[in-house]
C-alpha cells in the first residue's frame, strides 16, 4: 500500500499521523502529564511518525509547547516533519488569526506551520475575513498550507471561493462505526476535488465495536481489530487519518497498520 497521499502541488502526506489531543491534558493544561506527554511524542519521533497534529485548544495550548519540545529534544529535522494546528472558533475574525497563529508558532517554538486548520466552524463566522487572514498567513510564509475542519460540503466550498491557496484538508470524525461524512457525501467531493480528508477518532477514542467481520479479518490478517480499523480507513482514496497513542506498542501497531493491504471482498465486508 502507498503510505502517502500525494496531492497536485507534489505536497506529500503520510497517510497516519499522529493525533495530539490529550497530550498535556485535555480542555486545560495538566503539567502532572507532562511526563507521559514528553515520552509519547519522542516515541511516536523515533518510530518514524512524520505528521503531528495539534491545536491552540488542546491542553490550551500546551499540547503545542509540548510537541515543539519534544522535537527539539529529539533533534528530528523540523524540515522533515508535517506539524497541524488549529485556530479556534473563538478566534476567527481577522486580527484574532493573525494573533492565535503567532501564539500557536511561540508556543511551538517553530517559524511556520505546514498545515492550519479553522478547528470549528460557529455559526455567525465571519468567514471572509477569517480567510483574508489566512491567506496573509501563507503569503508572510507562516503557514504552508490552509485547511478546515468539521465543514460540510456548502461550507467548503464557500471556503474554497474565499481561499487564495487549495484547500488541503476537511479534519472530520471517520471510523467503521462513524460513516456521517461518507452520509453527507463529504467524503466523495473531498476525493472528487484532490482534498485530503483527515479521519478524527478513527478508532473511536478506543470505543470501537467489534464484530464477528472485524474480528475474522484481524485474524487473518494476524492484526488487532484496531489495525484493520486503520486499514479500512487509509486503503480509501485521499483518506488520511491522525490516531492518537501514549502506549509505544499501538503507536508502533497504529503506523504499521499502514502496511496492511485489504481485499476488495474484505474493503467490501466492513462496508
Amino acid at each position: 500500500m502507498n503510505k502517502y497521499e500525494t496531492l497536485p502541488n507534489g505536497l506529500r502526506v503520510p497517510k497516519i499521523g499522529f493525533g495530539t489531543w490529550k497530550i498535556g491534558g485535555g480542555n486545560s493544561a495538566d503539567p502532572s502529564l507532562d511526563g507521559w506527554s514528553l515520552a509519547a511524542l519522542r516515541s511516536a519521533l523515533a518510530l518514524g511518525y512524520t505528521h503531528f497534529d495539534t491545536a491552540e485548544i488542546y491542553a490550551r495550548g500546551h499540547s503545542e509547547e509540548l510537541t515543539g519540545q519534544a522535537v527539539r529534544e529529539t533533534g528530528v529535522d523540523r524540515a522533515s516533519l508535517i506539524i497541524t494546528s488549529k485556530v479556534s472558533s473563538a478566534n476567527l475574525g481577522y486580527r484574532s488569526v493573525l494573533d492565535a497563529c503567532a501564539g500557536s508558532l511561540r508556543r511551538l517554538g517553530m517559524d511556520y506551520l505546514d498545515l492550519y486548520l479553522i478547528h470549528w466552524p460557529p455559526p455567525a463566522m465571519p468567514l471572509e475575513d477569517t480567510f483574508r487572514a489566512l491567506n496573509q498567513l501563507v503569503e508572510e510564509g507562516k503557514v504552508r498550507h490552509i485547511g478546515v475542519s468539521n465543514f460540510d460540503v456548502p461550507l467548503l466550498r464557500r471556503s474554497q471561493t474565499l481561499c487564495a491557496t487549495p484547500i488541503l484538508t476537511n479534519q472530520v470524525p471517520y471510523s467503521l462505526g462513524d460513516r456521517s461524512y461518507v452520509k453527507n457525501g463529504m467524503l466523495a467531493y473531498c476525493q472528487a476535488n484532490d482534498i485530503l480528508l483527515t479521519a478524527y477518532s478513527p478508532v473511536e477514542q478506543g470505543g470501537l465495536k467489534v464484530n464477528a467481520a472485524l474480528q475474522s479479518i484481524a485474524d487473518a490478517h494476524n492484526a488487532t481489530v484496531q489495525q484493520i480499523a486503520l486499514a479500512w480507513l487509509v486503503q480509501q482514496k485521499r483518506v488520511i487519518t491522525i490516531p492518537m497513542s501514549g502506549n509505544p506498542k499501538h503507536q508502533a501497531d497504529n503506523l504499521a497498520a499502514g502496511e496492511i493491504v485489504l481485499s476488495e471482498e474484505e474493503m467490501v465486508e466492513l462496508g
